[in-house]
């Protein structure tokens, strides 16, 4: 459900505030979404002044770099191991930045923010 983050109206100290114009578009964030584990979805928002954002809604691919070579290899992600921000979103396999997740190569850090950047991209442990 989208959030509207405009001018309240009521003031500080509990009275009414007459508000001068309605809501605006701007005024409206979008819906919370979430990037979950599973088949490779992405989705494309359109933000103020005709930018776009690109966020990942599901995937089950991460771009991992070896700290070591400084390779960097696409990895397929198993399941979310740890996630600091949130222990549910373990449960739930929601990827984050700084979520540990299981991958073929072995345990990686996420990076990236997926819900922002529209890419998973992690460090290998």
């Amino acid at each position: 459900m989208a959030q509207w983050h405009g001018i309240s109206r009521r003031k500080a100290s509990g009275g009414r505030r007459v508000a001068a114009r309605g809501k605006r578009s701007t005024e409206i964030s979008s819906e919370k979404q979430y990037a979950l584990l599973g088949a490779p979805k992405r989705k494309i928002y359109r933000n103020t002044g005709g930018n776009v954002l690109v966020r990942v809604l599901s995937d089950n691919r991460c771009s991992a770099n070896d700290p070591k070579t400084g390779k960097t290899v696409s990895t397929t992600i198993t399941n979310v191991v740890e996630n600091a921000s949130n222990p549910n979103y373990v449960r739930r396999n929601i990827l984050t930045k700084g979520a540990i997740i299981e991958t073929d190569k072995g345990r990686v850090r996420i990076t990236s923010r997926p819900g922002h950047d529209g890419v998973i991209n992690g460090i290998l442990l």
